[in-house]
């Protein structure tokens, strides 16, 4: 798990000493822990790969998209969404509120900054965070040396493209739905969506009120529920119900108004798994669709529903069933992951799929001051809580440390330049 310094190495780069912690991501998350910190007077840094902050809102979304869940579940610690937002904010109310959050705290993250690697030595008790930073005319290799690491990449860092036989013949468009923004230039276009998550759903939806013809893949079982039942939030009805029921019975009512408001949904091709939703997303955090429009479109056939793929070849699709599609382009509706894997040096804390393994609400903490947000499979709301933790939890280890004067070791290499 730990490794120790490499002389050579250490004169390799410019070496930077961090009086605090290095936050790795710059999206709600690392924000969060940011904010908190600051309001500890605690010094930190926050490396981002990106130009800017919440790269995968502002880069890696759709232009329809909107919050999911009602903005009081959405709002980071210490920092209310504007009254004036609506219930469901947009993409871009969302990254204004960001930029908000970011101007109030006075959070200036490193752009244009890669993580490659980061590293516990245990001789020393500190952690050896290596960059590259693209910023200027040519890149520069940075080292920076602390005592608390936040990991705030989240779970959704890298996209996930699964292998398809034939994918590559198909001669017409295949994106991601990372690049996907709108169904405008698909317009006319037999469109195959390959994933049935909220992602699949709201593409397949967007690409309908665009003209296109949309077919979504439906691979798998999946919980599909209203978004609202009864003029509440379905979200905030489950949360209210699991503070005084088990989670099986809030599951089956959950179930019990799906039914009562959607209908039978298994008759147009969506098969419901036998694990309930909210256990479903606890155990596997696969997180049930919330309808906003997509199934009057499925019910209507203008959403065609199709199982499985078999393989792709010249403008068509073949599925396991026998029937072949025409097809002009291809969406992948995959999903993402998490990537810190290829770029942590650690395997005590992080599962090998890049998500700790401790489960929420314990997952935050592991050894040596190694920390994690934005990784409870519990949205925004989940990685408030943690980050609330952490910041507190490091504030309460500095204080320590800056009222006995100790000094690290590595802050007194020569060639290591004192950040704050």
């Amino acid at each position: 798990m730990f490794q120790t310094f490499d002389p050579q190495d250490i004169f390799s780069r410019r070496c930077i000493w961090v009086n605090g912690p290095v936050i790795v991501g710059a999206g709600p998350s690392g924000l969060a822990v940011g904010a908190g910190l600051k309001n500890q007077g605690v010094p930190f840094i926050i490396l981002e790969r990106a130009d800017c902050i919440a790269s995968l809102w502002q880069k890696r979304t759709y232009d329809r998209l909107k919050l999911h869940l009602p903005k009081q579940f959405c709002q980071l610690p210490n920092f209310p969404f504007p009254e004036d937002f609506p219930e469901y904010a947009s993409k871009y109310q969302f990254i204004s509120y960001l930029e908000s959050y970011a101007k109030h705290f006075d959070i200036n993250p490193h752009f244009n900054e890669t993580v490659q690697s980061a590293k516990y030595d245990e001789t020393f008790g500190l952690w050896r965070v290596k960059t590259i930073s693209k910023g200027g005319a040519n890149p520069v290799e940075f080292e920076y040396i602390c005592r608390w690491l936040v990991v705030a990449t989240g779970e959704n860092a890298e996209k996930v493209v699964p292998e398809f036989e034939g994918l590559q013949e198909i001669g017409g468009h295949v994106t991601h739905a990372c690049d996907y923004k709108s169904g405008q230039s698909y317009s006319g276009e037999r469109v195959l969506v390959v994933g049935c998550g909220n992602s699949g759903m709201e593409v397949s939806l967007d690409l309908c009120n665009h003209n296109a013809n949309p077919s979504m893949v439906v691979r798998s079982s999946v919980h599909v529920l209203p978004r609202e039942a009864f003029g509440r939030s379905t979200f905030e009805l489950a949360v209210l119900m699991t503070k005084w029921l088990p989670l099986w019975l809030v599951d089956k009512i959950l179930l019990i108004l799906a039914r009562l408001i959607l209908g039978n949904i298994e008759k147009y091709g969506l098969k419901r798994p036998p694990t309930g939703p909210l256990e479903l997303k606890n155990t596997a955090g696969k997180t049930p669709v919330l309808d906003i429009g997509a199934l009057q479109k499925i019910r209507s056939g203008e959403i065609k529903i199709a199982p499985g793929i078999k393989r792709f070849s010249r403008g068509r699709v073949e599925l396991v069933n026998g029937e072949t599609l025409e097809i002009d382009s291809v969406i992948l509706a995959t999903g993402y992951r998490s990537n810190v894997p290829s770029w942590l040096k650690e395997n005590d804390f992080f599962s090998n799929d890049g998500i700790p393994k401790n489960p929420f609400p314990n997952g935050w903490k592991g050894k040596a001051g190694l920390y994690a947000v934005g990784f409870t499979r519990k949205g925004l709301s989940g990685a408030s809580l943690d980050a609330t933790s952490v910041a507190h939890d490091i504030a309460k280890s500095w204080k320590e440390e800056t009222k006995q004067k100790k000094k690290s070791m590595a802050a007194r290499h020569r060639r290591c330049v004192s950040h704050f």
